[in-house]
């Protein structure tokens, strides 16, 4: 069933066409990734289904019973209420059902007593059908349905009473994002959902949302939360939009593939018109061949263009080289303390680094990450301990911020004044890789955009030729073919790589190594995301330690004891849970009976029998609740 269809949908905004001849049919059940550069127009099309901008041409044909939930990038929920006041205003038909029950016993009672057997009768009818309402509504578990997302989207119990005034902008976001999941509409249209999430939240979302029981449609630049979520992905490239079977991986296969035959098909025409218009001119003045020319010239006329594939001109081609080959061992930290007071928050750090590594550093926000990365290339001093690097160890730093970049340059001027003996035709090539082309050179840094910037700094790394690339957050603002030809050319850089990223998709792909860092220092595991979750998520496994030699038999019986304490902690937990769902069951169970009694029990003349059964009742109701609420709670542990 088609919930919603946008049809021959078309937008400009002044001489620029955002949107031409769009069409999108969303199903119900479907899972939609929506895709494209940045400035394509996606936000533009979710307006538009939305309601909130008119299209130029075209229009959006929606169900009637469709109920659309809306979620804009930077979304900020305005309201003077606390956070849980404000998650069960989506619910106030849901309290007061529940107020009318409590009111309706109550005058089940008075009328019992006042053995007016017609109003009892009444009301107990009314009450049966507030009673299933209140039911099929979920009016029992909803208390419950809101603390389980906000949990899930990193909300603690103290944050349940603060005003959303005192919240940050990326907290207020969240909540814009839990409303929307609690309501459940049956079309869910998310622009950049995973905005503001660490990477923990963003696997509870990717998990609620493959049992979410609507339609989603999501725009989003995180690939990996594309490929765990969605089976068809839309791409809005050039005004127009194709739509691909499949997640984002699928599509990058399909898409390529597509390129592939475009390319091949554009050479070939191009090469036969190079062949026309030769054979044209050579013969066009002789009389002898002047008829045959003229005919050659009519083809060249019918010929259909073909479209020059648009892809290939917006990827940058980057190719990472090295002046020369370092050690094997390029980096040993040695009790390592970083940071920039005294007051520690981390243990000391120990790892070797060795040739051809390539390390995502992982660890929540504000842990220290890019303090790691400035302690490690001379930025920050360590407070204590040392880094010792390797022979001809060179690095090549790419800074989350681009503080490389100057603002008073130019983009020519930035390469430049860095390789100063290179001829300026050389650098202006290397600026066409990364897509300044013409009068773009001239333009100056500070009025670059993110992209544009990440895309500069990445140029002027290109050209160091450093045999040990340093990143932080290297993926930041880049689009899907910048990000794609960047992990190509670090897939096939000879080096070793140690960077930070939030990039998921970035990480699985290009890391053979993951260090954790955390309040104990750092964790290592072998292999990429997929192997770091699966290795993590098994807590009965022990921690492998790098340096295994200076951990004492006293340490290591330790560890031994906390790992035997986590699995008997987990077996509990999961006993616990089995336990719990097996009564959630029976108790559910139990109040559909109550409630059946009590319906019977209402035509009865002896009010105690209904005041038994609507104590049980109210007993059972509260056991439920207490039961949803530690399987929540175990749950999120």
């Amino acid at each position: 069933m088609i919930l919603l269809q946008a049809s021959h949908v078309s937008k400009s905004f002044g001489t620029e066409k955002v949107l031409d001849n769009v069409n999108l049919a969303v199903k119900t059940n479907e899972r939609i990734g929506l895709i494209g550069a940045n400035g394509a127009g996606k936000s533009t099309l979710l307006k538009i289904i939305n309601g909130q901008v008119e299209p130029d041409n075209g229009k959006i044909i929606s169900s009637k019973d469709v109920s659309i939930g809306y979620l804009e990038q930077n979304s900020f929920v305005n309201s003077q209420k606390n956070v849980w006041d404000e998650m069960m205003v989506a619910f106030e038909h849901l309290v007061t059902l529940e107020k009318q029950l409590r009111t309706l016993e109550k005058e089940l009672e008075y009328f019992n007593l006042s053995t007016d057997e017609t109003k009892y009768n009444q009301v107990s009818e009314k009450y049966s059908i507030v009673q299933e309402q209140f039911r099929n509504s979920d009016g029992y578990t909803f208390r419950s349905s809101i603390k389980s997302v906000l949990y899930g989207l990193s909300f603690s119990d103290e944050d349940f009473t603060r005003p959303i005034s005192t919240l940050s902008g990326g907290q207020q976001t969240r909540l814009a994002l839990g409303k929307l999941l609690t309501v459940q509409p049956n079309l869910l249209i998310l622009d950049e959902p995973t905005n503001y999430l660490d990477m923990d939240t963003v696997t509870w979302l990717e998990k609620y949302l493959l049992n979410y029981s609507g339609t989603i449609l999501i725009v989003s630049h995180d690939r990996y939360f594309l490929d765990k979520t969605v089976n068809i992905i839309y791409e809005l490239e050039s005004s127009t939009l194709t739509k691909y079977s499949g997640n984002y991986s699928q599509f990058l296969q399909l898409k390529a593939e597509q390129i592939k035959l475009k390319q091949k098909e554009f050479i070939n025409q191009q090469n036969e018109i190079k062949k026309l218009r030769n054979f044209v001119d050579r013969n066009k003045a002789r009389a002898s061949t002047s008829g045959r020319a003229k005919a050659k010239e009519k083809q060249l006329l019918k010929l259909d263009p073909v479209e020059k594939p648009v892809s290939l001109d917006k990827q940058p081609k980057i190719g990472f080289k090295l002046n020369q080959s370092s050690g094997t061992d390029v980096l040993r930290v040695n009790n390592l303390s970083i940071g920039y007071s005294s007051k520690l928050t981390i243990k000391p750090i120990n790892f070797t680094i060795y040739k051809e590594d390539r390390i995502a550093l992982l660890g929540a926000n504000g842990i220290g990450k890019t303090t790691l990365l400035k302690t490690i290339t001379g930025q920050l001093l360590p407070l204590a301990g040392e880094c010792w690097e390797g022979h001809n160890v060179s690095f090549g730093l790419h800074r989350q911020q681009q503080e490389d970049l100057s603002t008073n340059k130019s983009v020519l001027a930035e390469l430049w004044d860095d390789n100063p003996t290179t001829d300026e035709k050389i650098v202006r090539g290397m600026l066409g890789r990364f897509l300044f082309t013409g009068d773009e050179v001239y333009k100056e840094v500070s009025n670059l955009s993110g992209g544009e910037k990440s895309r500069l700094s990445l140029a002027k790394l290109m050209c160091q030729n450093a045999n040990f690339l340093i990143l932080d957050e290297p993926t930041n603002h880049l689009d899907f073919f910048s990000k794609e030809a960047l992990e190509d050319a670090l897939q096939d850089f000879p080096g070793t790589i140690l960077f930070v990223s939030h990039d998921r998709y970035f990480i699985n792909k290009l890391a053979n190594r993951i260090f954790e860092l955390n309040p104990e220092g750092v964790l290592e595991y072998e292999g990429n995301y997929e192997h770091y979750l699966e290795k993590r998520n098994k807590q009965t496994e022990s921690v492998k330690e790098k340096n295994s030699s200076d951990v004492t038999c006293g340490q290591a019986k330790l560890h031994y004891l906390k790992t035997k304490e986590m699995q008997r902690h987990e077996r509990k937990r999961r006993q616990r849970i089995e336990q719990l769902e097996k009564l959630i069951k029976e108790t559910e169970q139990e109040i559909v009976f109550q409630e059946s009694e009590l319906t019977n029990a209402s035509s009865s003349t002896d009010f105690s029998v209904y005041q038994d059964i609507s104590t049980k009742l109210e007993a059972f109701r509260t056991k439920l609740e207490l039961c949803l609420e530690e399987w929540v709670d175990l749950q999120e542990q």
